[in-house]
């Protein structure tokens, strides 16, 4: 009877001494069945995945030029008083600085997603091996990207996209090499 008491009011898969069996160690949300690990490499893939899922409606007809010209010239007006002329070139600048955020993240994601999925044992942060698959990864998304576009009539599917998308991912792979190296001693 002490046994049942002492028992009561534990949570279902712990020992006595209140600490999980090795088969049934809940992550930190609380996930049954799932290691701690496993729930790190899930939560990774899941927001690269989510990520991918926004490149994927950006490379729609609804985020044209066309579309988002619509939308951020009459806010460029009113705020800059910019004129048709001088807004195309900053429109250019802006759809181009999304290519270089979007396509950066990622490959820190997919690079961060690897991490996880592919662990060493001597507790490095940045190997080059999880480094080309997240850069070779963002490439091949980039030209899968460029392709879809090139059925779209109001998009257009560009080589030269794809290339900014890879160095911003090669660029993206050098930022997280200095953070590791200066800002994770």
């Amino acid at each position: 009877m002490g046994e049942a008491l002492r028992r009561w009011g534990q949570p279902q898969g712990l020992s006595v001494w209140g600490r999980p069996p090795p088969a049934v160690r809940p992550g930190p949300a609380g996930l049954r069945g799932l290691s701690s690990d496993r729930h790190h490499v899930l939560k990774a893939w899941i927001a690269a995945i989510l990520w991918l899922i926004v490149i994927a409606i950006e490379s729609s007809a609804w985020l044209s030029a066309h579309n988002t010209s619509r939308i951020i010239y009459p806010l460029f007006h009113f705020l800059f008083g910019l004129d048709w002329e001088h807004f195309e070139r900053w429109h250019f600048f802006i759809r181009k600085g999304g290519h270089i955020f979007g396509y950066g993240l990622l490959c820190i994601l997919l690079f961060r997603a690897w991490r996880e999925t592919l662990p060493v044992s001597s507790g490095v942060q940045w190997t080059f091996r999880w480094a080309s698959i997240a850069v070779l990864g963002t490439a091949l998304v980039a030209s899968l990207d460029e392709w879809h576009q090139s059925f779209i009539p109001s998009r257009t599917g560009s080589i030269q996209d794809v290339l900014l998308d890879t160095c911003a991912a090669i660029g993206a792979q050098i930022l997280v090499l200095l953070w590791m190296k200066f800002f994770l001693r």
